[in-house]
């Protein structure tokens, strides 16, 4: 069999692409490189799986149809190697794997990617390339899947991480966080033209567009008080005819590359697209498999103009609209259920979210979380129904088993989650008179899940290995006291933990949801099998 590899040379043996049903590109590949190179118009900073997978896709979209001229620039500010070894020997291409629940794989070649840069401070040749892109006043927004660590400035204290304390000290020039080196090249195109833009973060996270404005802003106020920015900058970022920071929500699951997905495009003679981890821990190949459901709504304040994104499905509307449809599915819908799933995936030695989806007491679990407790609280967005957004992940879209999602993969940074995913719906108790927040059993169960987890020990008593978490080590440290087989020891040793409204969105303590907590971290911790028991106990 022939065996051929995915580059733009490649692309010319069309016949080896239509025999396979692999879908190219339909636009002009060198054309769009030039025109992008000489007029930038779209700067994407997260240059994972969301991405290749999602919104390069969307500009691939409006490329085929013709509606706009130029792709996207891809940099990322983490993982270097990424660029190294997922891009530049592909030409930026990325071979897509969509993911039927039928068990049907379609393939497509996105060829929207045109420049791929590694952001990082210590390589002159990378930072001035991604100034020039920046100061060129045809850019009309830099967007953003950076997890949403890649926003935080402040540990768990609420103290500024020693790198952005010496990224403020010592000035545009020196900046190495994600959110400095933002702001630093936004201080060069004011300095070059002081065009208009929209910074859009397209993060899986509440309120995003406030995040990224926030760090962007206390990192430039922090330079204009040091001297190195002046006082005309800080006005041109709040000023939201110049500079734009839209919320959005996002949704479309992009699992880890699955071997079964990587055996089969091997199977067509397809070479070189095994996944790999690199130095920094990414586990990723030059291949993306996703399943089909996606969802993209927009809050549509673009300075600068922007490209037609309604056309590729995307919902452009107002921020309020966008809020309530994050808030459904972030806050009630969809993430609460992910992560529930997760930490209790993992307890009970569960690769795979679909098999979870054959476990009675988990999927009850799920669909009390958001049926039950989620929907009060729900605000209509209006465009989706949440109703029918939660039928669909429970019945169609966590099920599918040609979705390779593994509860590992869902438990990373869960720390940088749960005040989201379920302190927003304590939250929204709280402040509704018509609402007792005592009365919630399953999202404290699914939060006492979590602790559980962070001991590092099954439910059969063995040793499990955690997914990384900024915050794992304090989290480990404040839980060293509580011990599996002694449900005494959780007494007097959660006060601090679960008061910390950083972690949690809301103080649990005062609330009065603690010590109900504090209980069912108890029985879950009596010995082996007391995951599985406990979750008989309360979900029969």
């Amino acid at each position: 069999m022939q065996n051929i590899s995915v580059t733009r040379e490649a692309l010319n043996n069309k016949e080896f692409w239509e025999e396979r049903r692999i879908a190219l590109p339909k636009f002009d590949l060198k054309r769009t490189e030039a025109e992008t190179a000489a007029n930038p118009t779209w700067l994407h900073f997260g240059a994972g799986n969301i991405f290749r997978g999602f919104i390069a896709r969307l500009q691939q979209d409006l490329l085929n149809q013709g509606l706009v001229k130029t792709g996207i620039v891809a940099a990322d500010t983490y993982d270097y190697e990424i660029i190294d070894r997922v891009y530049r020997p592909y030409d930026n291409l990325t071979l897509m794997a969509d993911l039927r629940a039928d068990g049907k794989v379609g393939y497509e070649i996105i060829g929207s990617v045109t420049e791929a840069r590694k952001a990082d401070p210590s390589d002159p040749d990378e930072m001035n390339r991604l100034k020039k892109i920046v100061s060129s006043p045809s850019l009309q927004l830099i967007s953003f899947t950076i997890t949403e660590k890649g926003y935080a400035l402040r540990d768990l204290r609420g103290e500024l991480l020693g790198v952005v304390k010496e990224d403020m000290s010592q000035g545009p020039s020196f900046a190495r966080h994600a959110m400095s080196i933002v702001c630093a090249l936004l201080w060069e195109r004011f300095q070059a033209n002081g065009a208009p833009l929209a910074l859009a973060s397209m993060d899986n996270c509440s309120h995003n567009g406030e995040k990224l404005q926030s760090s962007i802003l206390e990192v430039a106020r922090a330079w204009k008080e040091n001297g190195f920015v002046t006082e005309d900058f800080l006005a041109y970022l709040q000023d939201p005819s110049k500079i734009s920071f839209p919320w959005s929500m996002i949704d479309k699951i992009t699992p880890r590359p699955d071997a079964s997905v990587e055996a089969m495009i091997a199977s067509m003679g397809i070479s070189e697209m095994s996944p790999f981890t690199t130095e920094k821990g990414t586990f990723i190949a030059p291949f993306v498999n996703a399943e089909i459901p996606q969802y993209l709504v927009m809050e549509d304040t673009f300075p600068n103009g922007r490209p037609p994104l309604e056309k590729a499905g995307v919902y452009m509307t107002d921020r309020e609209t966008v809020d309530r449809s994050e808030r459904m599915k972030v806050s009630t819908c969809l993430n609460p259920l992910h992560t529930a799933l997760a930490v209790y995936g993992c307890l009970l030695g569960y690769t795979r979210i679909s098999e979870e989806m054959k476990d009675p007491q988990l999927v009850k679990l799920i669909t009390k979380i958001g049926y039950q407790e989620g929907l009060p609280v729900v605000t209509d967005p209006g465009i989706l129904n949440p109703r029918e957004f939660i039928a669909e992940v429970i019945e169609q879209r966590l099920p599918n088993p040609f979705i390779p999602d593994a509860p590992q993969r869902i438990a990373t940074d869960t720390s940088q989650k749960i005040p989201i995913r379920f302190g927003e719906t304590i939250k929204a108790y709280v402040a509704d008179d018509t609402l007792d927040v005592s009365e919630l059993t399953y999202i404290p169960l699914a939060i006492a899940g979590w602790l559980r987890y962070l001991l590092g020990i099954d439910d059969q008593g063995l040793p499990m290995n955690l997914s990384s978490d900024p915050l794992l080590p304090r989290l480990q440290e404040q839980l060293e006291p509580v011990k599996i087989g002694d449900p005494e020891s959780v007494k007097g040793n959660l006060e601090e933990l679960l008061s910390n409204t950083s972690l949690f969105g809301s103080d649990l303590t005062a609330c009065g949801l603690s010590s109900k907590i504090e209980g069912m971290l108890a029985e879950l911790i009596t010995g082996p099998g007391a995951v599985r028991a406990t979750l008989t106990k309360y979900l029969g």
